[in-house]
């Protein structure tokens, strides 16, 4: 673990936060899980910060020039987060990496796919910030984040699918405010955005601004689709070293999702391509669609399918939720935000399943958490995407 110090330095987590981290995990286990919440929607109180804006980006303009606007309106913050980012790298590899993101990064731009490569570029040209360390803010998703997702199906037939993004990986932990600093600097960041063709709506997401990949999305109409970590040891450095030495089979994980969003006609499409598309990191895709038993959650290496987890309402199976290890296996025992979570969905009952019971869900501890960003709520045959920016105010656990 690494935590800023003064701004400057990084500095290798202090015994003294290593006895807080201990007992902020000693205080869940000694307290036991948190009464599942009610009432948190609409959004409101000390657990929620402020709206998403929406911004628009024309698919129908040149790369370089779509993510204008969100960049002229967010450049301070992005400035401000690819500084921490470049902050916190320092502290791996004696200062090497960032002198791969000076040096090397850079010069593979031109080999990311069209049109990522020339976004990239304009967002670097538009914000001032070298090209480096905005090719570095796209792809330090590829490893950073972790989250809770869940697709639910009511009586109805409806599909319900929402998400809390938690993100920082336990790195900048600020001890006097008791939070994580690489989270508190993306939040400012969050915005949604209308991805537009023809001046008609072709899908929308949840972005961090300057951030060209897709983490949480809807095509309206059709399907939803969030992306969760999964830790591997052929995890997403191995994937992004070998695109740098020159294989590059596979696929990013962002790019791929929004490539879908933009173009795929189905959810058995979309479906077919994340399950059998190479990746460089291993992810689980959290996908729903606007039928009565489309939802799933699909397990991924980097290169082949582990399993497809579906509604299946014959089992008895109204709902799959997702946090970052394989269903099937339990959960580290300090990182066990899945047990809260189905706690509360199986009290919530098919019956009443909404997107405001499935966010007073994700409002229960330790579902949230100081690693969570954002929560988004969708919902399909509507085409509603909601995002709140999340605040988790003590005592409340480091992720």
């Amino acid at each position: 673990m690494f935590r800023k110090n003064c701004g400057k330095t990084m500095t290798p987590t202090s015994v003294h936060d290593i006895f807080i981290i201990c007992l902020f995990i000693f205080s869940r286990f000694a307290r036991g899980l948190e009464d599942c919440r009610s009432g948190m929607y609409p959004p409101k109180g000390p657990t929620f910060k402020s709206n998403v804006s929406w911004y628009t980006v024309d698919l129908d303009l040149p790369p370089s020039e779509r993510w204008t606007q969100v960049i002229k309106d967010k450049n301070t913050e992005l400035i401000t987060m690819v500084r921490t980012i470049k902050d916190l790298a320092n502290g791996f590899f004696n200062g090497k990496l960032v002198d791969l993101v000076d040096g090397a990064l850079p010069l593979i731009v031109d080999t990311l796919p069209h049109p990522f490569n020339e976004e990239i570029k304009g967002i670097a040209a538009i914000s001032g910030i070298p090209l480096g360390e905005i090719t570095l803010f796209n792809i330090f998703y590829e490893v950073f984040t972790v989250c809770t997702s869940v697709v639910a199906e009511d009586l109805n037939g409806n599909i319900y699918h929402a998400r809390n993004l938690d993100f920082g990986l336990f790195m900048g932990w600020d001890q006097q405010n008791k939070t994580w600093t690489l989270t508190e600097k993306l939040k400012p960041l969050v915005v949604n955005v209308n991805f537009q063709r023809g001046n008609k709506t072709v899908f929308k997401s949840t972005n961090f601004a300057g951030y060209v990949g897709i983490l949480t999305g809807i095509r309206p109409g059709e399907f939803s689709l969030t992306v969760n970590e999964r830790f591997n040891v052929d995890g997403g450095y191995v994937g992004i070293l070998e695109w740098i030495l020159g294989w590059r089979d596979g696929m990013w994980m962002g790019f791929l999702t929004r490539k879908v969003l933009e173009n795929a006609t189905s959810y058995e499409d979309v479906k077919d391509q994340l399950s059998q598309t190479k990746l460089l990191a291993p992810a689980y895709f959290i996908l729903g669609g606007n039928r009565t038993g489309q939802g799933c959650v699909i397990t991924r290496t980097r290169i082949n399918t582990l399993d497809i987890w579906e509604l299946d309402m014959k089992l008895g199976r109204w709902y799959v939720l997702e946090t970052n290890y394989d269903h099937w296996e339990k959960p580290l025992i300090f990182d066990d935000r899945r047990t809260p979570a189905m706690k509360c969905m199986n009290q919530t009952t098919q019956a009443n399943i909404s997107l405001s019971s499935i966010y007073n869900v994700l409002s229960t501890k330790p579902v949230l958490n100081k690693l969570t960003t954002y929560t988004s709520l969708m919902e399909v045959s509507t085409g509603t995407l909601e995002s709140y920016i999340r605040d988790c105010p003590n005592p409340c656990t480091p992720w």
